[in-house]
């Protein structure tokens, strides 16, 4: 009973104290008291709902037999869209706060939603060496499904909450993608229902000009109800070394190597400071010495990129054996290290080992309860933003993030680009190696403007021939959007399949200039 006296004082007090300083400000300023005490919880609720979930359906067999009517739904809604006059764009009945994007889509309240309830692995075909998905099973459900049956895919983008069908229609990449691509480049095939309703299969041999215009489109061509993706055998553990390394120059010519060596399985640096990172190369085993194992997906480890400052700090090289599935998620209990922003104090050992095992909490929370002046303050102080770039323009691009943004760390992660047909190529004729530069954070850069900082990023990596990730606050006119981005296969398509009257052009969709 003393116990129950004790927390209710504490509630109280705490109720009090949220009244004296108002509830806005404590939303900006002492944030982590409403995610500790609130979205914590609720992120463990979900989590064990979409479990559980998941485990009956595969329990029951039901995603096949469940998946052709729930298609035909969706060509009903959009038939009942064109007898209506079609009078609106089209999108996903998905709310915008559900979504991993930080970008909050007003556009859903104008536009006729299609309720889209795909969220299951329909087969695994082993002799193709090939899995079906519905468009909203995640990256953590899908390894977690492929892991016990001895299978995983090519490129597992980072978060445990990204989308198959998010992947696609925007992109993902991985510490893989110097040997696979992007995660576009590991799909074979792509279901989707048209403007007029129909139901169509597409593959690089059949319906192949809207496979490779699908990657990048954000939903605007169609609405994605399945996938097919290539599989790899899993193996046990990483084995991953850490090396630190000094100097720009240096930074940039050990981190090529390690990129354009196959024997690598993963390649990832991470930059603390414009001269000063660390550089991991991976392989997959399925041996390990025991002393190095290091499980660094329990709740109670330290957050990963600060496990890696470590062998920056003690300037020492390092080797361990990390478990694969928790090599792929590394980055998810930290957000990166967007967390320490929210919770200053999250990878303090008291607070992982009592509370660790909640964090991290949804984005989707996060977004839906951020309120107006925390969006604001978010949008002119804070960055997140992927831009990729030749490798050739490393450099030269760390400097220019270095002087418009100086956010740290920098996530650098290669990628192979083969020049495949749609919006995304190299310039020349060839495959050519590129690399993401990742920035999330708070700029340091005294000049920072949001509007203006980023229009001047922008201006750069469409001068090296570079492309910005579209889940991002982008800030180009459409000429300029379309400089960047080859629009000629996507807008020869929205011609040819009535695509204008039914969807928005993805700029519209997607940038701020654009956007009301």
């Amino acid at each position: 009973m003393s116990a129950l006296w004790s927390v209710g004082a504490g509630l109280l007090l705490l109720l009090l104290w949220v009244r004296h300083r108002g509830l806005e400000a404590v939303l900006v300023h002492h944030r982590w008291v409403f995610v500790c005490l609130f979205l914590l919880p609720l992120s463990i609720l979900f989590d064990i709902y979409y479990q559980l979930r998941a485990w009956a359906v595969w329990r029951l067999h039901s995603a096949p037999r469940q998946h052709a009517q729930r298609v035909r739904h969706i060509q009903e809604q959009v038939r009942e869209w064109k007898k209506e006059g079609s009078k609106r764009y089209m999108c996903t009945g998905r709310p915008g706060w559900l979504t991993v994007s930080l970008r909050v889509g007003k556009y859903k309240k104008t536009h006729k939603n299609i309720m889209i309830n795909l969220m299951d692995v329909l087969e695994v075909d082993r002799e193709r060496q090939v899995v079906r998905v519905e468009p909203l099973v995640s990256m953590g459900q899908l390894t977690a499904y492929l892991n016990p049956m001895g299978w995983t895919i090519p490129v597992v983008p980072e978060l445990d909450d990204l989308t198959v069908g998010g992947l696609i229609m925007g992109t993902g990449i991985e510490s893989s993608s110097h040997i696979y691509g992007l995660f576009q480049h590991t799909c074979v095939a792509y279901e989707l229902v048209l403007a007029d309703g129909s139901l169509v299969r597409c593959s690089p041999t059949e319906n192949s000009d809207l496979f490779y215009a699908v990657p990048w489109s954000c939903g605007t061509l169609g609405f994605l109800v399945a996938a097919e993706i290539k599989m790899i055998p899993a193996k046990k553990y990483v084995k991953i070394h850490y090396k630190p390394v000094r100097g720009l120059q240096k930074i940039c010519e050990k981190f090529t190597e390690e990129s354009k060596k196959k024997e690598n399985s993963f390649v990832e640096g991470l930059m603390y400071s414009l001269d000063e990172a660390v550089i991991m190369t991976g392989v997959l085993t399925d041996e390990a010495e025991q002393s190095k194992i290091n499980r660094i997906g329990n709740y109670y480890k330290p957050w990963f990129f600060k496990h890696v400052e470590k062998y920056l700090k003690a300037d020492r090289t390092g080797v361990e054996y990390i478990p694969s599935r928790h090599y792929y998620h590394r980055h998810t209990r930290s957000i990166f290290w967007e967390l320490q922003d929210i919770i200053p104090f999250g990878n303090n050992p008291v607070f992982r080992y009592l509370f660790g095992w909640m964090v991290p909490p949804k984005i989707s929370l996060l977004k839906l309860t951020q309120g107006e002046a925390i969006r604001k303050l978010y949008e002119q102080h804070h960055v997140v933003q992927d831009m990729l770039v030749p490798m050739k323009s490393l450099e030269k691009s760390i400097q220019t993030f270095h002087v418009d943004l100086n956010v740290y760390p920098i996530w650098l992660c290669p990628f192979i680009l083969p020049n495949n047909p749609g919006m995304v190529h190299p310039k020349g004729n060839e495959t050519e190696l590129y690399v993401d530069i990742g920035a999330y954070g708070e700029p340091k850069s005294k000049q920072f403007e949001a509007r203006a900082s980023m229009r001047q990023m922008e201006k750069f990596v469409r001068s090296v021939h570079g492309f910005q990730m579209l889940y991002a606050d982008c800030y180009m006119t459409r000429e300029e959007f379309w400089d960047m981005f080859d629009g000629s296969l996507y807008h020869k398509l929205r011609e040819e399949m009535n695509c204008k009257d039914a969807f928005p052009e993805v700029y519209d969709k997607i940038c701020k200039a654009a956007r009301h």
